[in-house]
């Protein structure tokens, strides 16, 4: 006797996209002001402080996008982003 189990859904406050990326985001604007004010650091640190940000960013478009696909009902949209 075989009995399957189901995996458990993780919670929906562990499966939100939005908590990480703004404290990504978070993270490199203070490394773009301590390296932009102090200097510290090699000459490219600014600008990859500067990717850091345009990385969080992007990823909050895309999160936006795929959730208005959610909301619209799209085929293509990704799962578990209520």
């Amino acid at each position: 006797m075989s009995e399957q189990t189901g995996v458990p859904e993780l919670p929906a406050r562990l499966r939100a996209p939005a908590p990480v990326i703004v404290a990504g985001m978070l993270a490199w604007l203070v490394a773009t002001v301590v390296v932009g004010v102090t200097g510290i650091g090699p000459d490219r640190a600014l600008a990859v402080c500067w990717v850091g940000l345009a990385v969080g960013v992007l990823g909050t478009v895309i999160v936006l996008v795929q959730q208005a696909a959610v909301r619209r009902g799209s085929k293509g949209a990704q799962e578990g982003l209520e």
